[in-house]
């Protein structure tokens, strides 16, 4: 069961390219975006800090 801490997280990045729908948000992932990579190299806009505040995994992958 691998857990994610905040650190894990990669710094801020931009979407280069539409990348479908955020898994916590729903809303779409458009080129530059403001997103957030995990080391799973999932990727979410800025709701995941809100989803980290009460989850340790991806939301993708809590099993891994």
């Amino acid at each position: 069961f691998l857990t994610i801490s905040r650190c894990a997280l990669s710094s801020e990045d931009v979407l280069s390219k539409d990348a479908g729908e955020c898994a916590i948000c729903l809303e779409e992932l458009q080129q530059g975006d403001t997103i957030a990579r995990l080391p799973c190299l999932c990727i979410y806009h800025k709701c995941i800090d809100e989803w980290f505040e009460v989850n340790r995994s991806c939301p993708e992958h809590p099993s891994d």
